[in-house]
């Protein structure tokens, strides 16, 4: 018989916890990139701008899915509001920054450039909101 490692319990649950997000990140995606391909597509804007607006409309459908799906807190939103903005900002900051390097410096094109951008705020963005945001 299989001995199952004492650590397979809280690892699990962290992947668990990161499908959720990931889960929870797609939809939140389709709103950013929704409105990225939009703007740029659509309207003519630029895409780092464009990127920009994108984020902030998909941390709006996250932190309502993050809150109840993936991290299941019960954290008042008083606080759980300014912790959730201060990591996006920090992700808003680090969208601009990626996209700037990846599209304006190197010169991806703009989607996969997002891609990048995308997994990179990802990492940042689900440490941050398990550890302090949402955490109990």
């Amino acid at each position: 018989m299989r001995r199952e490692s004492p650590h397979a319990g809280p690892l699990r649950a962290l992947f668990r916890q990161f499908s959720a997000f990931a889960g929870v990140g797609l939809v939140a995606a389709v709103a950013h990139y929704g409105a990225l391909i939009g703007l740029v597509e659509g309207a003519g804007a630029s895409p780092v701008p464009a990127t920009l607006a994108g984020y902030v409309l998909g941390g709006v459908v996250s932190y309502a899915l993050n809150r109840r799906y993936a991290f299941d807190s019960d954290r008042p939103h008083r606080e759980a509001t300014w912790r959730f903005a201060t990591v996006a900002g920090v992700g808003f900051v680090l969208t601009g920054l990626f996209m700037g390097l990846f599209n304006g410096r190197l010169g991806l094109p703009y989607l996969p450039a997002q891609v990048l951008t995308t997994g990179v705020v990802l990492l940042w963005s689900f440490s941050a909101n398990r550890f302090w945001t949402f955490r109990p």
